[in-house]
């Protein structure tokens, strides 16, 4: 008889409909019940996995106490979600954005005493656990970035690799490893049905495939050296189109994708392999970026690690085909503009000066030798965001800023980027920009509506759910991101005679270095963002 391997994830959801995502560990028909509304599917298969997504109705009337429509999962007729003792996992329309967690980086270790020592405590557990218990329920949950850690397997999963193989690294190399990294990371129970109950949606960073994935063209030259790495890039990007990627989708998406189709035909993992290579070795091919307007908010999720151009002179964050698609994404009307990058555009402002800094110096503004000497040094330090790619940055802060100060329509009530990565968490807000006196009043004040909309610009960095600096490491991320780097930055910037960036902004909240999730709460006019421990709330601030 099938049983669930992973799953049930309950992923995209709108006002109509919901996507429910399994892995199950044979073939089968797998029904999604939810009151009276009844969906099936059949497994696909890709390299000896078979999984489904099954688009269920949403009931109308959909709930009377908020918490929705339980539903139920079948295989062959055999229900086997929900599990005895837990809480109902429900199901209800998403008309509006009220509430969303969100978090990275996360490592999948048991939570016995002497892993909680190491890693901390696990924040997401912990969320589900609380949940649980409170009966309440965000409208959405989006994990953006370093899901599972494929290069840094835990114990459980390094003996795992090595009953399989005896040659090759202690990483996850395959797409059978790959899988079984997803069903650790998604299996304790607690985690297991958070992500049965809140609609998730999710994006990549580097541990998800390697780290330092995509940091520069050495990098990508380096690698491509290794033995085993064209089976783990292929592996990888293979893995997350299939446990990831589709269930970011709409239907009508899945519908039109040709890989899926492939897929569903009996292709067995063929089309998905070499999909992975185009993806890898094309970028532009692919667009894992995307798009969602919930009620009167708007959520876009971009893509900063496949899409990247990485030749010297011209770096690239996103590329030219990405970036008209964000131009055009970003218009409209909406009373809030969220943009979640796994990587933070708004860095502390002296690390912001010391990358765009290390590109310039790698891009031969101190010569060739500098420039060699400058790769180096940027794969060292892990130079490599935003601010790394000083071109897509600035069009990126002119894009926002203009944005929020109604240059283009109605200026949303906030601008959020929801960000990770750095293994810290704080709250980054542009200054509104001081215009010059005229009549007894500066040029801001006189712009009515206009005036400080700049302010509405904020950077919230949440990371990590679990995985936590040494006391050293984060003695040395305070000495280096809020001490040191500031003056020299600022002497490095001018030394290389960088413009400075078009907008300014300050920390405004942070850093913490526990293990945390964020909490975004939206009214029309306002957001309230939470950073909150698995016991503690660390900070709330009231924006703008």
């Amino acid at each position: 008889m099938a049983q669930l391997v992973i799953g049930p994830l309950l992923r995209h959801v709108d006002e109509e409909s919901a996507t429910i995502w399994v892995e199950t560990s044979e073939p089968c028909a797998v029904t999604v019940r939810a009151g009276e509304a009844r969906s099936e599917e059949r497994t696909f298969t890709v390299h000896g996995h078979h999984y489904a997504l099954v688009d269920v109705t949403v009931p109308d009337p959909p709930f009377s106490d908020g918490r929705g429509v339980p539903y139920r999962v079948e295989l062959d007729g055999e229900i086997v979600w929900p599990l005895p003792g837990m809480p109902p996992s429900t199901i209800r329309p998403l008309t509006a954005l009220r509430r969303l967690v969100f978090g990275t980086c996360r490592t999948s270790v048991p939570h016995d005493d002497p892993y909680v020592r190491t890693h901390g405590v696990d924040v997401l557990r912990a969320y589900g656990l609380r949940l649980m218990e409170s009966g309440e329920r965000p409208d959405l949950m989006i994990m953006l970035g370093d899901q599972v850690y494929a290069d840094e397997p835990s114990p459980g999963m390094r003996e795992f690799i090595a009953a399989r193989r005896s040659g090759g690294p202690e990483e996850v190399v395959d797409f059978e490893e790959y899988a079984e990294l997803y069903r650790r990371a998604w299996s304790d129970p607690p985690v297991r049905w958070l992500m049965a109950t809140v609609p998730t949606l999710m994006m990549f960073d580097d541990h998800d495939i390697r780290d330092d994935w995509n940091t520069s063209a050495a990098w990508r030259e380096r690698m491509a050296g290794v033995p085993w790495w064209r089976r783990r890039i292929v592996s990888g990007l293979g893995a997350y189109y299939v446990y990831q990627h589709l269930g970011n989708l709409t239907a009508g998406e899945r519908a039109a994708d040709p890989v899926l189709a492939a897929l569903k035909a009996g292709d067995g993992g063929a089309a998905l392999d070499a999909f992975a290579v185009r993806a890898d070795a094309e970028p532009a091919s692919t667009r894992w970026s995307y798009r969602r307007d919930i009620g009167s908010s708007r959520l876009i999720m971009l893509d900063s690690r496949c899409d990247r151009v990485l030749t010297p002179g011209a770096r690239r964050i996103i590329d030219d085909a990405q970036r008209a698609w964000l131009e055009e994404s970003v218009a409209g009307d909406v009373d809030h503009l969220l943009v979640g990058s796994s990587l933070p555009v708004l860095l502390p402002m002296g690390i912001h000066h010391v990358e765009s800094w290390n590109e310039a110096v790698c891009d031969g503004a101190w010569g060739r030798q500098a420039a060699r000497w400058g790769e180096r040094l940027r794969r060292f330090l892990d130079l490599e965001h935003w601010a790394a790619f000083r071109g897509s940055f600035e069009h990126l802060a002119r894009l926002l800023a203009d944005i929020a100060s109604g240059g283009r329509g109605r200026p949303p009530a906030t601008v959020l980027l929801l960000s990770g990565d750095v293994h810290y968490s704080y709250l980054a807000s542009v200054r509104p920009r001081r215009g010059r006196k005229r009549n007894g009043l500066r040029e801001d004040e006189q712009n009515g509506e206009r005036s400080g909309t700049r302010g509405r610009i904020h950077q919230i960095v949440c990371s990590p759910i679990r995985n936590p600096l040494s006391r050293t490491l984060r003695l040395a991320n305070v000495v280096a991101s809020f001490a040191v780097a500031g003056p020299l930055g600022r002497l490095l910037a001018l030394a290389a005679r960088l413009p400075g960036p078009p907008i300014r902004w300050r920390l405004a909240a942070g850093p913490w270095f526990q293990n945390a999730l964020a909490t975004v709460d939206l009214t029309p006019d306002t957001a309230t963002v939470t950073w909150r421990t698995h016991d503690a709330e660390l900070g709330s601030v009231r924006l703008p």
